[in-house]
């Protein structure tokens, strides 16, 4: 027992989470293991229910047009995304992509978003999302009932007709506080100065899904890209804070050869909605790209025109992600080549408009210690169990090795003459001996 004791604080301790998590090679995407298969109907009377706070793996074919349905009542913010998952590296042209919209049974439009590859022309994950929001004094999409998720795939001709595989997820939003967030107007400027991130870089490798995206906090982050892999990280941001990131590619020697829209950077937020994104060209030389200065996260960005500045509605885990043309292997090898990301998150935490718990609709200091960690949501859900054991490892050591003090001793004195056991009774029980 206590060599299955000792081994198992050793293991626990050599399990305790780390700063970086490798991920998959090129061209991979982890889909979220909790994920339900379901099927896209052609016709909503044939479409399959989503539930609230589920995730699921569907596909799309090249023109489909795929139904899902949601269940609503007269009071809940519903949101529903789509990751995009183009299967292999078949070629994709600009303005290839979905459109996901919700609408009532009347087909009357509540929300949608686009998810295009455009001047980044290679294949990739993308995501997009719609809702259906509760506004006062409106009646669009306001009545509790059945409301259809439709999911429009588009190609241009010589694109490659390939499926796509789809994660989708169904998120509600939780009640406002009384008095909350009575503003309905959007805020029209905010800061628009990058803050210089605290100096030294720190090793850190990303994930290759949403799901295993890696942690992230304010800092220099240095990680490596290889042609068409994309990287995933996730930095929490919390009410009243701004995101600034920046993406930079290291030199490398073996060609000059230019490539256009070469790095594709994307940042999505808590229900994979898609926020902001950029483009960055190559020619072997060092160079960078930074996202648009985004508004901090306010209840009230969801009443603003734009849809970046709309997407900044909610705290909680931001999603950045990084692709590396598959393209530039054949020019510049397929050797990964340096990546760095610059974050910062400006601006003290706010107070929650929310009633009860927020959800993934909040930041805690969990969530602020997972980041610090560089842990994915993956392997965060472990880390509390591990740090348990780990203790209570280090506790169950702590015992044995005072028993084993306690024995040595009375060893000891059992070789000096007239000595005895206190009790008559030998350590750790059984029957009297005489020592």
């Amino acid at each position: 027992m206590a060599v299955m004791c000792a081994t198992a604080v050793m293991c626990a301790v050599a399990a305790l989470p780390g700063q970086a998590y490798a991920a998959g090679g090129p061209g991979t995407y982890t889909f979220d293991p909790a994920a339900t298969a379901v099927r896209g109907a052609e016709t909503n009377a044939d479409a399959e229910e989503l539930e609230p706070g589920s995730v699921y793996k569907s596909s799309v074919e090249p023109g489909q047009k795929l139904y899902y349905r949601l269940e609503l009542d007269d009071a809940t913010s519903a949101y529903v995304s789509s990751v995009v998952v183009p299967r292999g590296p078949g070629k994709v042209a600009y303005g290839d992509g979905i459109t996901i919209s919700i609408r009532d049974l009347d087909d009357t439009l509540c929300d949608s978003q686009d998810a295009r590859f455009e001047s980044a022309e290679f294949p990739r994950p993308i995501a997009a999302y719609a809702h259906r929001t509760v506004e006062k004094d409106s009646t669009t999409c306001a009545a509790a009932g059945t409301y259809n998720v439709l999911i429009e795939r588009e190609s241009k001709a010589g694109s490659a007709a390939v499926t796509w595989d789809l994660e989708l997820r169904f998120a509600t939003e939780p009640a406002l506080k009384k008095g909350a967030a009575r503003e309905t107007e959007a805020p029209e400027s905010w800061p628009s100065a990058s803050p210089t991130p605290p100096s030294g870089k720190q090793k850190r490798s990303g994930g290759s899904g949403f799901h295993d995206a890696t942690g992230l906090v304010t800092g220099e982050w240095v990680d490596t890209i290889a042609p068409g892999q994309t990287r995933f990280y996730r930095v929490p941001v919390d009410w009243g804070q701004q995101i600034f990131a920046t993406a930079a590619l290291s030199n490398n020697n073996r060609s000059t050869e230019y490539l256009g829209n070469a790095l594709a950077v994307s940042l999505e937020n808590p229900v994979r909605g898609h926020v902001d994104d950029a483009t960055l060209s190559y020619s072997g030389k060092p160079t960078s790209v930074a996202l648009d200065p985004l508004p901090p996260v306010a209840y009230e960005n969801r009443y603003a025109p734009a849809s970046d500045v709309s997407a900044m509605r909610f705290a909680g885990w931001y999603y950045l992600s990084v692709s590396l043309d598959p393209e530039v292997g054949e020019h510049y090898g397929n050797t990964p080549i340096g990546l760095t990301l610059k974050v910062s998150v400006r601006n003290d935490a706010g107070p929650t408009p929310y009633r009860g718990a927020a959800g993934i609709f909040g930041v805690g200091e969990e969530d602020l210690d997972t980041a610090r960690d560089g842990l994915s949501e993956s392997r965060a859900g472990g880390s509390g169990t591990m740090r348990t054991v780990a203790a209570a490892g280090i506790g169950t050591g702590s015992v044995l090795v005072l028993g084993l003090g306690v024995w040595t001793l009375l060893a000891r004195r059992r070789s000096v003459p007239g000595a005895s056991v206190p009790g008559g009774q030998p350590p750790f029980g059984g029957p009297p001996q005489a020592w």
